[in-house]
């Protein structure tokens, strides 16, 4: 699903800044023979998705980046740690993703799959709808 989910681009030459990235999924171009990279909307969809994945000291040379989030799912499953779960991602996304500018995130215990729904919604620098990442937190034993 993160595949399909980050297809949305902003190849208007009008922009000021155009945000690229590679591709982790290290897929070849065919003509240059290098990397392809992903750009602007795309770019900051997979930025958000790797900040929520990341524990702190997994980065090398900025332990500070990350969150306790995978903790946190070995907790019981409440209401109120359902909204610590979302505080901590807004908090996340609001000191480490400056190009995402967050309006919501709503996270949904999921009690049959031992897990939470995520979606966070933000808007993204010169590109002027808002963006919609979904994740399933779960805990991995």
């Amino acid at each position: 699903m993160s595949r399909y989910d980050a297809t949305q681009s902003n190849e208007s030459k009008r922009s000021a800044k155009i945000f690229k990235d590679l591709n982790l999924d290290f897929q070849q171009n065919s003509a240059t023979k290098d990397i392809t990279k992903i750009t602007d909307v795309e770019a900051v969809k997979r930025s958000v998705r790797n900040l929520i994945n990341l524990n702190h000291y997994e980065k090398p040379f900025h332990p500070e980046i990350g969150s306790n989030l995978r903790a946190m799912l070995f907790e019981l499953i409440t209401p109120q740690m359902n909204h610590v779960i979302s505080k901590q991602i807004e908090l996340l996304i609001k000191n480490y993703e400056p190009r995402a500018r967050l309006v919501q995130v709503l996270t949904k215990p999921k009690f049959d799959e031992n897990g939470y729904a995520c979606q966070i919604s933000f808007y993204v620098q010169n590109y002027p709808d808002p963006v919609i990442v979904e994740s399933f937190l779960e805990r991995l034993r």
